[in-house]
């Protein structure tokens, strides 16, 4: 069976391309993966998401374990059969959603009791519990049990929840044991704090895992702040691991962060934005919903190879919009997938080829220009 491993081939600057190895398949680094919430990304079907040239899937522990619950998943064969992807999955921990979503939750150094967005049950993750769950439900890079603290928030808490999640990651790291094929990442924290970053990281690697995430940003902090972060921290964790930087994002926070040694990101933004209207181009963002759109014959990116763009144009996309059509997000969401993979593959053949500066370069060149001139 083959082990689970990464394998870095090529660098440019801090920028990073290689490959994770699964015995599910491979994950060509830089990667996007695709939010799969309720194990599903939403109105797209899994061969057309696969189709978008994405190797992995995220999907949300939280979710699964309130509707339908691990335990049903894993009496119907786990995730990848039960959602029909049978390439690798990552799952979160459960501990973003704990403090996004649930009511009246508490926190304590056991774990987190908390009660459910859709029904108002008690439900209580520990990161024994979270690594029981994801267990059940059998994907292949599982991520330890953290505290996300709101930012802005003082150093002292910041450092506080920080050291808190550490003693989750080795709870974490206990209780997922010997698991031959799948991989448990750990999550660093410290807010916008280098020494707190570093401590984080250094506890991390201390415990040992087979991929670091870098947690607690793309909260609200900004884009500056979060490459200012980005500048220093990947450098604290180990060259010879991936790197995955949590709930990004907008295409020029993925550029930016690619620059900045980050090997995989995930975003809702391609899926949301298709299901709003909204579509991602290389020229920069299009809302199908303007009245501009309502004769145009073009499509919404003549050089994009998509379904929406190769056989639909402007003008049908702002009627579908228009008329609550469900092909509309459909269409959209297709479109804005297919090019965040894109963005993915340029930049891995950019780093490869030693070119990634003179790619960033001409991708913020081009979206300067914005959108084409209307009819």
């Amino acid at each position: 069976m083959t082990k689970f491993s990464f394998s870095l081939h090529n660098t440019d600057g801090a920028a990073r391309t290689g490959v994770i190895d699964t015995p599910r398949g491979q994950i060509r680094t830089p990667a996007f993966m695709p939010v799969g919430t309720a194990a599903t990304v939403k109105a797209m079907m899994p061969e057309s998401v696969a189709a978008t040239g994405a190797d992995i899937l995220l999907g949300n522990t939280y979710h699964l374990m309130l509707r339908p619950t691990a335990e049903r998943i894993d009496r119907l064969g786990g995730l990848h059969r039960f959602m029909n992807w049978s390439k690798p999955i990552l799952t979160d921990s459960g501990g973003f959603q704990v403090m996004s979503l649930a009511d009246l939750r508490k926190l304590t150094e056991h774990g987190v009791t908390f009660k459910s967005h859709i029904d108002g049950s008690k439900h209580e993750i520990t990161p024994e519990r979270s690594m029981e769950i994801q267990r059940l439900l059998g994907s292949d890079i599982v991520m330890c049990f953290d505290e996300c603290p709101a930012l802005p928030a003082s150093d002292a808490a910041v450092a506080e929840s920080m050291r808190l999640s550490m003693r989750w990651a080795q709870r974490s790291r206990d209780a997922f044991g010997d698991r031959p094929g799948h991989a448990l990442f750990g999550i660093m924290q410290g807010g916008v704090t280098p020494e707190l970053r570093e401590e984080s990281a250094e506890a991390l690697t201390r415990i040992g895992f087979d991929g670091y995430a870098i947690g607690g940003l793309a909260v609200g902090e900004g884009q500056a702040a979060m490459f200012g972060v980005l500048d220093y921290a990947p450098g604290f964790l180990p060259v010879d691991k991936p790197r995955y930087l949590m709930g990004v994002g907008k295409p020029d926070d993925i550029v930016g962060a690619v620059k900045r040694g980050v090997d995989m990101m995930d975003c809702v933004l391609p899926s949301r934005s298709g299901r709003t209207g909204q579509a991602w181009t290389r020229r920069g963002q299009i809302n199908i919903k303007n009245a501009r759109h309502a004769d145009d014959p073009r499509p919404l990116d003549e050089d994009c190879t998509c379904p929406a763009c190769r056989n639909y144009s402007r003008a049908y996309l702002h009627h579908v919009f228009r008329s609550n059509e469900m092909i509309s997000g459909m269409l959209l969401t297709w479109h804005n997938l297919h090019y965040f993979q894109q963005i993915m593959g340029e930049m891995r053949a950019a780093i490869a080829a030693g070119t990634f500066d003179a790619w960033e370069e001409q991708f913020h060149a081009m979206r300067a220009l914005g959108d084409i001139e209307p009819l």
